[in-house]
């Protein structure tokens, strides 16, 4: 099951974020009140490695997706990104870090950059982050995902393009999933044929996973992560007030955060005074700035100079990596 489930973490822990910023006004508070989630105050005071002077308009958080309830040390992060709500420009920014950079981690020398969590928990993760991108972190979001599946079809499903190829690759593993669940063979859901479409929990699931056959690897999977993320965020805002306060409980169960609901409130607030926030994605490093590495290519590699130059300048400058200044939209390629 875990190896289904691994790539939706990564955009489904935006979606617990950024579902709350679109809920603004009285329904914030009425919102971060009814939710019961895991509060770590753990890190007031902790010295965290921030390498520059806060912006007071720029908030940046980190994002952890794990596989287990077990949230502690000892587990590692099988996505991690920066949430930036920059209230300047009016925008939520998205940045993944590729789990499999190879980075220095304070006390264990170079290593991927997922097992930072593993070996000092979100401290050290977000120490990590700090130290090898010059960042201001000082809050984080951890999200257990368990029941994807459940929370696709929770909001409807999504209408996503499927190429053929992509069709293809996702077919295998619905069907490896769904035989693994004890699904007869005609209630199992393949997708039929290419093309713009709505899928359901597993289908999406599957689709999101896919990174071979002609579907590119990791990276042409993270772009998929994108379109599944952006897909579901349709669906939520066509959700009443109720449903949008259904969803997020039951999401918010799975959560862990050193945001207590007296931090949270003013950062939903401060987010939608102006309206709904336009959303934006990138990763870091960018494309053709990286290169395999390890005896298997098992770590990304990079000059993380450049990578912190470029995330520096997309999340104070709204300069995209390899870009010109940012308008609305996503910056996936």
């Amino acid at each position: 099951m875990k190896r289904f489930m691994r790539i939706l973490r990564r955009w489904l822990l935006m979606a617990v974020v950024l579902t709350l910023l679109i809920c603004g006004g009285l329904y914030a508070y009425r919102l971060v009140f009814s939710l019961s989630y895991n509060y770590d105050g753990g890190l007031d005071g902790v010295d965290l490695a921030q390498n520059v002077t806060p912006d007071s308009s720029i908030t940046n958080i980190a994002l952890f997706g794990v596989d287990t309830r077990d949230v502690d040390i000892g587990t590692r992060s099988d996505s991690m990104m920066i949430l930036t709500v920059d209230n300047t420009r009016h925008k939520l920014k998205l940045t993944s870090l590729m789990r499999d950079s190879l980075v220095p981690i304070e006390g264990h020398k170079k290593d991927k950059l997922c097992h930072a969590y593993a070996y000092g928990g979100p401290e050290l993760a977000i120490r990590t982050i700090n130290q090898d991108f010059g960042t201001d972190i000082s809050e984080y979001i951890t999200v257990d995902f368990g029941q994807m599946k459940g929370l696709i079809d929770k909001v409807g499903g999504i209408y996503v393009d499927v190429s053929e190829k992509e069709r293809v690759e996702a077919n295998k593993f619905i069907k490896e999933y769904q035989k693994e669940k004890g699904v007869p063979k005609d209630e199992r859901t393949p997708i039929e044929a290419a093309g713009y479409q709505h899928l359901n929990g597993v289908q999406a699931m599957c689709y999101a996973r896919i990174r071979k056959g002609g579907t590119g690897d990791d990276w042409g999977r993270v772009e998929r992560q994108s379109i599944v993320m952006q897909a579901m965020f349709n669906q939520v805002q066509e959700m009443g007030t109720g449903e949008l306060i259904g969803l997020m409980t039951e999401m918010m169960h799975d959560v862990t955060t050193s945001l207590s609901p007296a931090e949270i409130i003013p950062l939903l607030l401060g987010a939608m005074k102006d309206g709904k926030p336009a959303i934006e994605h990138s990763r870091i490093p960018a494309d053709g700035d990286w290169e395999y590495g390890g005896s298997a290519g098992e770590y990304i590699k990079f000059d993380l100079d450049r990578a912190s130059e470029q995330l520096h300048a997309y999340i104070y400058d709204d300069i995209p990596p390899g870009g010109a200044a940012s308008g609305t939209g996503s910056t996936d390629g």
